[in-house]
């Protein structure tokens, strides 16, 4: 069975959701065929490329906050992520556009080191200080991944190097009614929005386990706490 995740590295319920999810996996007795894609989101295409800004400015800018405030909102999600046992670094992290790492995601994808990458990237994101916005950091992600770092150079050079496939998911995300990250689909029948706890992705997996036949995309459980299209996120 096939569970598909549209995430999106800047998303900070995509790092938290995704953690859980694999609580939720590993609780359930037939993980072991269970084949896990992930899939591109940006939440927020318009960004300019290579102008970044600290996310707690871009906070209080988008919700018209106080840097106190927004300062705030990035602690109660830290909370959440500490929880889960993930470093989460409230202050220090920028914001910008992601086209590129979805893209060099998806070369990671075709060398199977798609899993790699994407654990360093949020990593690097949420724990470490380094902007994954940074070519360079890039870079360095992909070698610490196994990726070449020819071929790696070569696709963040190439802005048309897997723009397809990032603007596929997109497109079907959107034929599926994704409005929010992180989103879950299991067997393309069952759709699960948001970073919702551990057992509900274990119950999830068992229903549509128990049930595997063709059925419209149906929605398991209430909306947990996401970052939606326009890059908003819950807190």
């Amino acid at each position: 069975m096939r569970v598909e995740i549209w995430s999106d590295i800047a998303c900070p319920w995509c790092y938290i959701g995704e953690a859980r999810f694999e609580k939720g996996l590993a609780a359930f007795p037939h993980r072991d065929a269970i084949e896990v894609v992930h899939r591109s989101f940006e939440l927020d295409p318009a960004s300019p490329k290579d102008v970044t800004e600290p996310v707690t400015g871009m906070l209080a800018r988008k919700y018209g906050r106080t840097h106190e405030e927004a300062l705030a909102m990035e602690r109660q999600v830290a909370s959440h992520a500490h929880a889960e046992g993930l470093a989460y670094l409230a202050e220090g992290r920028d914001h910008g556009n992601t086209f590129d790492i979805h893209r060099l995601l998806h070369l990671a994808r075709a060398r199977g080191r798609h899993n790699e990458l994407l654990d360093l990237a949020y990593r690097a994101h949420f724990a470490e200080e380094r902007s994954v916005f940074d070519a360079r950091v890039l870079l360095d992600l992909a070698v610490e991944a196994g990726l070449d770092p020819d071929e790696a150079r070569a696709v963040l050079q190439d802005e048309s190097a897997y723009a397809d496939e990032v603007r596929g998911d997109e497109r079907e995300a959107a034929e599926l009614g994704a409005s929010a990250v992180p989103f879950f689909v299991l067997d393309r029948r069952y759709g699960i929005s948001g970073g919702q706890p551990a057992e509900v992705f274990t119950q999830a997996l068992e229903r549509a386990w128990e049930s595997r036949a063709v059925t419209p995309l149906a929605t398991i459980g209430a909306d947990g706490e996401a970052c939606d299209a326009t890059g908003a996120c819950d807190v």
